[in-house]
């Protein structure tokens, strides 16, 4: 069975930038050490912005500039890009909470294979819980979990919300005490 792992954006302005949080920041160590240890392959999605975000419809509600591509606060995390090295790994940009086009390369990539998938990362409550949706609905018969220890949200009670909501939704959280 082929395995996946799912790291949402692990970038600077979610860890410790514009939208960083003490609690994005702890769980850094521990993503850190998953992706070491992970041995299959590693989407890495990237929230992906212009320089006109103020004037879309995220930017209105959000309007905290954050990950405009090229930016400081784009890259990912030095630790997290550190653990990657050496990986096979993929990046996928998104200009939104949740991928679309995510679904399509794992189902390429898994060539007909059973598999897994299992998501970690920043925000619980926005982009890991629209993407874990997003392939729950799109591999309704996949093993899909998230480690609760490698997520963090934008605050503790939204971050257990999310959690919450994606175990109603038969994805399997684990860690959740963490």
């Amino acid at each position: 069975m082929k395995q996946f792992l799912i790291v949402v954006d692990l970038q600077k302005d979610f860890v410790d930038g514009a939208l960083g949080t003490p609690e994005a920041v702890s769980i850094v160590p521990r993503v850190v050490e998953k992706i070491r240890q992970f041995s299959g392959e590693i989407y890495v999605t990237m929230d992906t912005h212009g320089t006109d975000y103020l004037q879309t419809s995220e930017g209105r509600h959000l309007p905290v500039p954050h990950c405009i591509r090229g930016t400081e606060g784009w890259q990912l995390n030095q630790a997290v890009a550190q653990a990657l090295a050496g990986k096979d790994y993929h990046v996928v940009e998104k200009p939104t909470f949740g991928s679309v086009q995510l679904p399509q390369l794992i189902s390429q990539a898994a060539e007909g294979e059973t598999f897994s998938l299992e998501l970690v990362g920043l925000c619980t409550d926005i982009c890991v819980v629209s993407n874990a949706l997003l392939l729950k609905a799109s591999f309704p018969e996949v093993p899909i979990s998230v480690d609760a220890a490698c997520c963090a949200g934008v605050t503790p009670q939204t971050h257990q919300a999310a959690l919450d909501t994606m175990a109603c939704c038969q994805i399997a959280v684990y860690n959740s005490e963490a």
